[in-house]
């Protein structure tokens, strides 16, 4: 698989992992409170923070360059902590990537797909 169609199909599955994110949201509160609360809320989002990390990490250097409006390497360093330190999380900080960061990066990769949807289709 060439490096454009590699990185568009990890960009898909990235938005689809910020999708799951804001479907725990909905499913179980809308609140730093409830998110510290349930420990399966904090399960469920880390491990689609973790997946989103690692699939950052298999993006192309030409992509990453390209995009560089995300923070690609604060993405894999978040992932590295839930992956290696998970004990150690950081409600708030975990709370503010999950209400902000990750629904600007989803906004963020569907453009791109739409764009690379675009050209295909010319």
């Amino acid at each position: 698989m060439a490096d454009y169609d590699k990185d568009m199909h990890i960009i898909t599955h990235i938005v689809a992992y910020c999708d799951e994110i804001e479907v725990l949201t909905e499913r179980f509160g809308k609140t730093q409170e409830a998110f510290k609360a349930d420990f399966a809320y904090r399960n469920a989002c880390a491990m689609s923070i973790l997946q989103i990390g690692e699939l950052a990490a298999h993006l192309s250097d030409s992509f990453r360059n390209r995009y560089d409006g995300v923070p690609w390497k604060l993405i894999r360093a978040m992932r590295n902590v839930f992956a290696h330190d998970y004990n150690n999380m950081n409600i708030a900080q975990t709370w503010a990537t999950i209400t902000s960061d990750i629904p600007q990066l989803s906004v963020y990769c569907n453009n791109i797909l739409r764009l690379h949807d675009r050209k295909d289709n010319e």
